[in-house]
């Protein structure tokens, strides 16, 4: 098969001023250009990555403590009929665990020092199914046994308010109870079983656990006020979710990991998107570059470009051959990009261990940051449109010079010559 002239002539262009010596400073500029591509490529799918890695790592440590669905009823009510409930959760096929739950606001103190947590009833024979910290604490949750008024606490918590295994701190319910006095909130004495810690301030710093017999009195409920969900694919939550609000039966609310946590996911979204749009320009700088390396070579090629023009070349072919040659610098920088940045971003375990032992520093100190280790998550839904984009930008910088080839008059290309 007999290739185009206007591809053979345009790589012949792209390595030519390496090959012969000659006209270096054009070899020089157009190295550069493919190097800056490769740069700003590598930059964006390394820096994604790690974005990718921070977010799936925060993620999978909230979901080790909130379910990927919770049902509940209006006003933090008992739900009317929770055996049906469960049961028609569990019919859905995306459902791979249901456990009953009580959600509530309390007070807890211990002496003088008094913290909000976030109280949640739990029944440990099925909490193991819907999160991944009662399935590593299984053993610890065993200790919550009804009508001992037992809790186990975030481990931050534990420790803003002093105690651990075996103290006693007291639970203080926002809803009191009516006196001859007056109203006189709720108290009561509860013994900590023991402390968990899911990688996660907000639930560490807040989070009490106790069994949902235990809540359900305190709080003069009449059962459980939710049920909560584990899926069989965490992403399907919004679907299935959609699913659920037309198969339950009753006034119901449902709420999937996604809302409890929307403003989260939408600020690293946002970050990520800013992102991407800032280290894009550098690939647009380096991409544009080119257009002074094909101006550059359009006028040192005058001559070839009359003598093609008079053996019959037309206009469209010249302006071919030209765009030939910045494309394959965008390609090819962009392959190299694509290399360098795929090759960091999947051995980023290895490299930052080894920069920070060569600088004898830690850019994730184990005393600040829950995460020692510098994560990474390349994703084919973040590579694919650099890699677009960086060849899309190498294409448009190649027009106007190569227009300019086109418009050259032969006659008087060749009138010095």
């Amino acid at each position: 098969m007999q290739i185009p002239y206007e591809l053979a002539l345009g790589w012949r262009y792209t390595r030519a001023g390496r090959a012969t010596r000659r006209n270096g400073f054009i070899s020089f500029i157009s190295g550069v250009s493919m190097l800056g591509i490769s740069l700003g490529v590598a930059a964006l799918i390394i820096v994604l990555s790690v974005m990718n890695g921070f977010q799936k790592e925060v993620r999978d440590r909230m979901l080790s403590v909130v379910s990927h669905i919770e049902i509940f009823a209006p006003g933090g009510a008992a739900l009317p009929d929770m055996p049906r409930t469960l049961a028609e959760a569990r019919a859905n096929p995306n459902v791979v665990g249901a456990a009953p739950f009580v959600a509530a606001q309390a007070l807890l103190a211990r002496g003088e020092d008094m913290k909000g947590a976030l109280v949640r009833g739990i029944d440990p024979a099925h909490e193991a199914e819907v999160t991944d910290l009662a399935a590593e604490n299984l053993e610890g949750l065993k200790a919550l046994v009804p009508g001992e008024f037992r809790v186990i606490l975030g481990s931050e918590l534990a420790r803003q308010l002093g105690v651990r295994a075996g103290d006693a701190v007291t639970l203080i319910a926002p809803a009191g109870q009516v006196t001859p006095a007056g109203v006189v909130p709720r108290l009561k004495q509860m013994t900590v079983a023991g402390t968990f810690n899911s990688g996660h301030y907000e639930y560490d710093s807040a989070l009490v656990m106790l069994h949902h017999e235990d809540a359900e009195r305190i709080f003069r409920l009449e059962g459980p006020t939710g049920v909560r969900l584990k899926l069989k694919n965490l992403h399907d939550a919004p679907e299935v979710t959609q699913q659920l609000a037309h198969s339950l039966s009753g006034n119901l609310l449902i709420r999937d990991w996604t809302q409890q946590n929307r403003t989260w996911f939408a600020a690293v979204q946002l970050e990520k998107r800013m992102m991407f749009i800032i280290l894009t320009l550098i690939v647009a700088v380096a991409a544009f570059n080119l257009v002074s390396t094909l101006v550059m070579t359009v006028t040192d090629k005058r001559a070839d470009i009359a003598i093609l023009r008079t053996l019959g070349a037309s206009p469209a072919s010249i302006m071919g051959v030209f765009m030939v040659q910045g494309a394959m610098v965008g390609v090819i920088g962009t392959l190299a990009g694509l290399l360098l940045g795929l090759g960091v971003a999947f051995n980023i375990d290895v490299i930052v261990p080894a920069i920070e032992r060569a600088l004898n520093a830690s850019f994730l100190p184990k005393d600040i940051y829950l995460i020692s280790k510098m994560p990474s998550d390349p994703q084919s839904s973040d590579i694919v449109p650099i890699a677009v984009i960086s060849l899309i930008l190498a294409f448009v910088a190649t027009l106007y010079p190569s227009w300019r080839a086109s418009r050259v008059n032969p006659a008087e290309a060749l009138r010095y010559e």
